[in-house]
């Protein structure tokens, strides 16, 4: 007899990181079943920014045109004091992932408002219930019994699912129910959040600013949709209750030259900064996702993004074992992926803090070199893994780094970004080679199993002959390819290389 499931997958939780998690299961074509305590979205913007990775994810999911109708490209950031001292600043240079800027602002509840609809294509597949707060999980060896109140009528209903996603927030009540605990600290300092609506501009709005000050630090950042935000840290004889209403805030924001006449207050808030990770990420088939996992302090700008790349990753590995191409312990790797990576991330926000709040040798940081040979900050850096499904000895070479996307052609003159050429699977790319002929039987059956394609990457000097082949537009692929000393590479669905030929082609163990 074959055991009844009401749909593949759990999402707990339909916040960025649920939401996300939902477009990239339904582009995947899992059908799931998503569970949101609240009824509406949360009116507070609370992330500011994504960057040209998050935005590489959007793509594959064929929402970034939609999204960045609603989004401002950011021009540079900079860490400055009070008497005008700039002790550090970034510049964007065009993005190598997608074209366009490494960053953008965003006005959050717009942004999620967006992300909704679009998995509303996926209607069919996933099913959102509002006001519904899941109490119970019961696992066994073939899946999940997730229980969920109606939070109006106290009614409870359960629901069997193969896999649960917790993506249910910092205070997770999932993390409680399977065991997991947060490791790390909390700041003591309380933040008090301001967000405005623009009136007029002032010199310089769209830079992001970290007014730099042991005493008083701020956040000075634009919003997408005309909205502005700044951050203070109370001071320590100072309390919430201090500031009950936008007559109590007015002052802190004139005493940055900041009036009526620039902006109107619609809303403020407090919290404190955390930099905490869970001891685990998934017990037995449940898996923890964005804040339900991990909670970091502002500065590098990456909370819900790293939640939100958590979903894409674990969804796309959740997919592909749902359909029999990859082993059930191939979703281990989700954890050795993505927990180095936040940890990173973590560890890059109370740095930036520190030199934010002038502590230690944070006043001295030096100036970044300049000039085309110049390393980028680790800000803007692409992304690279550390340890997981790659084949081959990580650090300087090719594998676990993201392949750039450049403009590329099809050998009918399709002209578009690289992705939209790749498609959503693997794929083994040869500098103007056809990657077949550099893999040995066992190889070649390794990547077929997982329906890999194969193309040769040409140069746009020369003609293709078959529809295995796209063109190098710009040079900018192979010259990338050559840069680290190899011929081919195979790509993962999340356009990270997995291996090389210097290394061996073979599907990672």
């Amino acid at each position: 007899m074959t055991e009844h499931f009401d749909a593949e997958i759990a999402i707990i939780g339909y916040g960025p990181s649920g939401v996300v998690a939902a477009n990239a299961l339904g582009a995947h074509g899992v059908s799931a079943i998503a569970f949101e305590r609240d009824r509406d979205i949360h009116p507070r913007a609370r992330a500011v920014t994504v960057n040209d990775w998050t935005m590489r994810i959007f793509q594959a999911l064929g929402m970034d045109e939609i999204l960045k109708k609603d989004m401002d490209p950011m021009r540079a950031l900079r860490w400055i004091t009070y008497d005008g001292e700039v002790l550090l600043g970034v510049g964007f240079p065009p993005s190598t992932l997608g074209g366009g800027t490494r960053f953008y602002s965003i006005y959050q509840p717009v942004m999620e408002a967006a992300l909704r609809a679009c998995a509303e294509r996926f209607a069919d597949r996933i099913e959102v219930r509002y006001g519904a707060e899941v109490v119970a999980l019961a696992q066994d060896a073939t899946g999940v019994t997730v229980t969920s109140r109606d939070t109006a009528t106290g009614a409870e209903t359960s629901v069997r699912v193969r896999y649960a996603l917790a993506c249910d927030g910092g205070s997770s009540p999932t993390r409680a129910l399977v065991g997991a605990r947060l490791e790390g600290g909390t700041l003591d300092t309380t933040w008090l959040v301001v967000d405005c609506r623009v009136k007029r501009w002032w010199p310089d709005r769209n830079l992001l600013t970290f007014w730099c000050d042991p005493d008083r630090p701020v956040v000075d950042i634009a919003l997408a949709r005309g909205n502005h935000r700044w951050e203070l840290p109370l001071r320590p004889e100072e309390t919430p209750a201090d500031f009950p209403t936008s007559a109590e805030v007015w002052p802190l924001l004139k005493n940055l030259g900041i009036t009526e006449d620039d902006v109107e207050i619609h809303q403020h808030a407090f919290y404190k900064h955390h930099s905490r990770m869970v001891d685990r990420w998934r017990t037995g088939r449940v898996f923890l996702v964005g804040d339900a996992a991990h909670l970091m302090a502002p500065w590098a700008g990456s909370g819900m993004q790293s939640g939100m790349r958590d979903a894409h990753d674990i969804s796309w590995k959740l997919a592909r074992v749902l359909r029999g191409d990859l082993p059930e312990a191939f979703l281990d790797t989700y954890e050795a992926e993505r927990r180095p990576n936040v940890a990173g991330f973590i560890e890059m926000s109370e740095e930036l803090g520190r030199i934010v709040r002038l502590e230690g040798d944070g006043a001295a940081q030096p100036a970044p070199p300049e000039g085309e040979d110049a390393p980028e900050p680790p800000l803007i850096q692409p992304p690279v893994l550390t340890a997981g499904w790659l084949r081959g000895p990580l650090g300087d070479g090719v594998v676990g780094r993201m392949l750039p996307q450049p403009a590329a052609a099809d050998p009918r003159g399709r002209v578009a970004p690289l992705d939209d050429l790749l498609g959503d699977g693997f794929v083994l790319l040869g500098d103007d080679v056809d990657p077949r002929e550099l893999l040995d039987p066992a190889e070649r059956a390794g990547w077929d199993a997982l329906g890999a394609r194969y193309l040769a990457v040409r140069p746009v000097g020369k003609g293709t002959e078959t529809e295995a082949e796209i063109v190098d537009l710009d040079g900018v692929l192979g010259a990338w390819l050559r840069g680290f000393g190899v011929r081919a590479v195979a790509v993962r669905p999340d356009r990270f290389v997995a291996a090389c030929d210097l290394h061996g082609l073979a599907v990672p163990a």
